[in-house]
């Protein structure tokens, strides 16, 4: 089986690239939407793969998934692409000018059985939320309990040219008020690895 992972960084996947080497394809796109979607069309223009998978950290709405968490994206939206009206936001398909909700082709069920994540719903943004006013307006409207810069950008991508594909995400800090010394990349890092590691050595080996 043909695999890709893609990540924002390599940080991110740096214990997972050390463990696979060239077993799999890494790409590393580069934070936010736009590096996101090219880096996967120029990609897919030369290869095609059984299986890509995102993996990354993300900020949790939820107070009930601490950091740490390990979650499977089932549905991800671009949450700023719309209009306003004054207090309302029209987002981009009610306006008629496409879809904003996105998700991936394929489960971790689908892929193999024996794994289980949390499923989640999350939203992708240019501006990682750290006002209460404006994360309370982004509850009320999409009632999101992940954010990041990247993941419906890579189901958008995917989905053109009809890859399996599939979104991993470890939470690394609550959405709130910037507090850098409450976070845990290290943490979120950590066990975001050792699953995809454990994942994808399973799926080789079966």
């Amino acid at each position: 089986m043909l695999i890709l992972v893609v990540a924002a960084t390599a940080p991110e996947v740096a214990p997972l690239s050390k463990y696979f080497g060239n077993k799999i394809d890494l790409l590393v796109t580069g934070a936010g939407m736009v590096p996101t979607a090219f880096a996967l069309g120029h990609h897919f223009a030369h290869s095609k793969y059984d299986l890509v998978i995102n993996l990354g950290i993300a900020g949790s709405f939820d107070r009930n998934i601490e950091p740490g968490h390990v979650l499977e994206v089932t549905e991800d939206t671009f949450a700023e692409m719309g209009a306003e009206d004054d207090e309302q936001f029209i987002p981009m398909n009610t306006l008629g000018f496409g879809e904003v909700t996105y998700k991936p082709t394929i489960t971790l069920n689908e892929v193999y059985s024996n794994f289980f994540l949390k499923k989640v719903r999350a939203i992708t943004v240019n501006t990682v939320h750290g006002n209460d006013l404006s994360i309370k307006k982004v509850q009320a409207r999409l009632n999101p309990q992940l954010e990041s810069m990247e993941g419906a950008a890579f189901f958008y991508a995917c989905g053109q040219v009809n890859a399996p594909c599939m979104q991993i995400r470890a939470v690394s800090n609550y959405v709130e008020k910037r507090n850098r010394d409450s976070w845990q990349i290290g943490l979120a890092i950590k066990n975001l690895n050792t699953f995809a590691i454990d994942l994808i050595d399973a799926i080789i080996n079966s």
